[in-house]
């Protein structure tokens, strides 16, 4: 594989740490425009070090796929059958595509099952990305982060296209 080149694994338990230090680090990389730097902080679960325990609970109930570029984890999604849960891509490589790979591949696996439309949860940061892959905004509503704290996000769908039989 070429240092250019991209593919999707399994998250194994030992990606945990990375895992918690892509996610620190790409809500760090969000400025204070739809969020305070106090919601911020909470939706990092008040980390500024990676803690892969969190991420281990995770991996225990939801399906999580990483995204390797040359030998580096640079992103990774986790979803339960039709919902996309999480979705981070480190600041570094962001806007070349990665995250719509990643919601492809979740995409993909949902057709793969009988599944015709997928749902997630946007923050608002995020929801312009979503609707640029075909998402529709369905509503505003209240997210409850791990400590409690409540950020406004928006809840969307995609209608898949699955192949006539």
């Amino acid at each position: 594989m070429s240092a250019n080149e991209i593919f999707l694994r399994p998250a194994q338990e030992t990606d945990a740490w990375v895992l918690s230090a892509i996610h620190i680090a790409a809500i760090k990389a969000l400025p204070a425009t739809f969020y305070t730097q106090k919601e911020l902080l909470a939706w990092r679960n008040y980390r500024n070090k990676p803690d892969g325990s969190n991420i281990l609970k995770s991996m225990k109930v939801e399906t999580c796929r990483v995204a390797i570029k040359g030998n580096v984890i640079i992103g990774f999604a986790s979803f339960i059958v039709d919902e996309l849960i999480g979705l981070y891509v480190h600041p570094k490589y962001q806007g070349q595509g990665f995250g719509r790979i990643l919601v492809q591949h979740f995409c993909d696996e949902a057709i793969d099952q009988g599944i015709d439309k997928v749902i997630t949860t946007a923050s608002l940061y995020a929801e312009g990305f979503y609707l640029r892959l075909g998402f529709t905004a369905i509503q505003r509503e209240p997210h409850y982060l791990r400590s409690g704290v409540v950020v406004p996000v928006t809840k969307m769908s995609k209608i898949l296209a699955i192949a006539p039989t």
